[in-house]
């Protein structure tokens, strides 16, 4: 099978054709394999939002640094999907898209399944690092392909379809999700992060079908013949003045989008996993559980049998609740954590011990009252249980507590990118009719505003989940705007290499955001007194990332009607 020419400048027969009248079979196998190359590449991104907090859960041995290394590991994919994208971008430039496409398609489908396999927080982190490199360059490459294969008037619905049908992947990763949370809950597995990532390994698949069936395009072989595909490269992008102003525009817009859902969007999910984690720990206090967990930590302390017992299951200080209703007494987890760090040293673990122990480590943050209570609260006569029942209440609370969180994390993600479906959909309608900068200048406003809405006001589920499917939905349609308009502004030669640009330079940019929140939480923290809200603020304050897509409208081009440059 060849790759059919370029489509001539449409006749007034086709022009009153639908757009997908105008494809023949190769540009729909083009088309198709294209966007469930892009789909799948999405399916490996969420995977990765839906476990990052659960996964950095296991892997650590403190909500802190739990929240320390979740950011980094976005920040490690994000830079790993800059340098692979833009590296696969120029490669798809000279050695051809189709082939990139195969290359990239095997390296991010492989390292996604390896990243269930970590057995600490930095190899995960390197594993995420691996997992961009190859999924980098997975758009660029392929909205370069389905640009330069399909007729031109077809050319920026196709594009929009590319990115609008990215949502199902998207979606498909909730929907696996809550497949692997009902087997979580039936026993059939004991961890949920670890079988998500397995299902990465799928997108290998579309590999062959890329190598066996795709051709290169003929624009792409021209510049071939002619000798200019050998010298693709930032080098020349920079060189022409038109060209460069092109990739600085597209840099700065793509910055805006990629910052504002990876440096925000994407952890509207952590934020339901803390609403419905919270909500779900005070429903526990307030039937006694934090108190009957105050006697299992005094047990273990008084009895170093009980405590080697209470080592050896899963339970970590973290899971312990408080003992009043609103869960902010941490007296358990606290007592706890200090006994398990004395035996950890080697010290003999006692009552006076942990109160020493804890007053020498925790001055600044414990008053003379705190002490007092703490010290009280060891004198309390152990618990008629033996220590074998509160472990078993202990792991099967927080097994339910984790199967609550994830079905409903899953649930935000699909409303997420049902919203995203749809409004990357208007966005390819919209910029039909008005054009490209005052369509992106309606949604990155847009944008902003649904983000600041949801941050602020998210607080039940799933009354409140209209508000994720409306950020989702506003947050994404600029990407189904830049599937449409980087390819409009570079020649063939440079296509691949400027896309890659664009959006793979912004993700250096957008690396920038995770470590942003990360930072300004714990500041955050210190001056309200309360994790959630701090995160809520350090969201709202970052969406002023959408600003610099409104500034660089005002030196875009507008490309609406006109033929891809040569």
């Amino acid at each position: 099978m060849t790759n059919p020419a370029p489509a001539a400048s449409p006749t007034n027969e086709s022009t009153a054709q639908p757009w997908f009248r105008q494809l023949n079979g190769y540009h729909w196998l083009v088309l198709t394999v294209s966007t469930m190359a892009w789909a799948f590449d999405c399916l490996s991104q969420q995977i990765f939002n839906l476990t990052r907090k659960p996964a950095m859960d296991a892997l650590t041995d403190a909500p802190a640094k739990a929240d320390f290394f979740g950011p980094l590991s976005t920040t490690a994919l994000l830079v790993g999907w800059a340098t692979g994208g833009i590296i696969f971008g120029i490669l798809g430039d000279r050695i051809g898209r189709a082939k990139t496409l195969t290359i990239m398609i095997v390296c991010y489908s492989v390292s996604t399944g390896i990243c269930g396999l970590s057995m600490g927080p930095w190899d995960y982190i390197i594993y995420c690092f691996f997992t961009g490199v190859g999924a980098g360059g997975i758009f660029p490459v392929a909205c370069t392909l389905v640009a330069e294969s399909l007729p031109d008037r077809a050319r920026p619905q196709a594009l929009g379809m590319v990115q609008t049908f990215s949502a199902l992947g998207n979606i498909s990763a909730g929907a696996i999700s809550l497949g692997f949370v009902a087997l979580l809950a039936s026993g059939v597995i004991s961890t949920h992060w670890r079988w998500m990532f397995s299902v990465g390994i799928v997108p290998s698949l579309l590999a062959i079908i890329v190598a066996r069936r795709l051709r290169e395009p003929e624009a792409w072989k021209r510049a071939v013949a002619e000798g200019k595909a050998r010298k693709a490269g930032l080098g020349e992008l920079f060189s022409d003045r038109r060209w460069r102003r092109n990739a600085i525009v597209g840099l700065l817009l793509a910055a805006s989008g990629v910052v504002g859902l990876w440096g925000i969007g994407v952890f509207s999910n952590d934020l339901t996993q803390f609403i419905i984690g919270d909500r779900y720990d005070k429903q526990q206090c307030s039937v006694g559980e934090g108190k009957k967990d105050l006697l299992f930590v005094v047990m273990a302390i008084h009895s170093p049998d009980t405590l080697a017992e209470a080592k050896k299951s899963t339970i970590t200080p973290r899971q312990l609740l408080g003992s009043d209703p609103e869960n902010k007494a941490k007296d358990a987890e606290r007592l706890y954590k200090a006994a398990l760090d004395l035996d950890k040293n080697d010290i003999k673990v006692s009552a006076d011990g942990v109160i020493a122990s804890l007053r020498e480590s925790d001055s600044k943050l414990l008053t003379s009252i705190d002490l007092d209570r703490l010290t009280t609260a060891l004198a309390i006569p152990t618990s008629k249980e033996p220590i074998s029942d509160h472990i078993a209440r202990i792991v099967d609370r927080q097994k339910a507590r984790n199967i609550e969180v994830l079905r409903w994390a899953a649930w935000t993600l699909i409303c997420f990118n049902i919203g995203a479906f749809f409004g990357m959909y208007a966005f390819a309608r919209v910029t039909q009719s008005i054009g490209r900068r005052p369509t992106f200048a309606i949604f990155f406003t847009i944008a902003m505003v649904t983000t600041a809405l949801t941050f602020s006001c998210m607080k039940e589920m799933p009354r409140d989940l209209w508000m994720v499917a409306l950020m989702g939905g506003a947050q994404l349609s600029v990407f189904g705007g830049y599937a449409i308009y980087f390819p409009e502004l570079f020649p063939t030669r440079l296509r691949s290499t400027g896309m890659s640009f664009c959006y793979n330079v912004g993700r250096y940019v957008a690396a920038i955001g995770p470590l942003s929140l990360a930072v300004l939480k714990p500041s955050l923290v210190k001056q309200v007194g309360d994790p959630v809200l701090a995160f809520r603020y350090a969201g709202v304050t970052m969406c002023s990332c959408f600003l610099v897509g409104l500034v660089a409208l005002l030196f875009a081009p507008e490309t609406k009607g006109q033929p891809l440059p040569e």
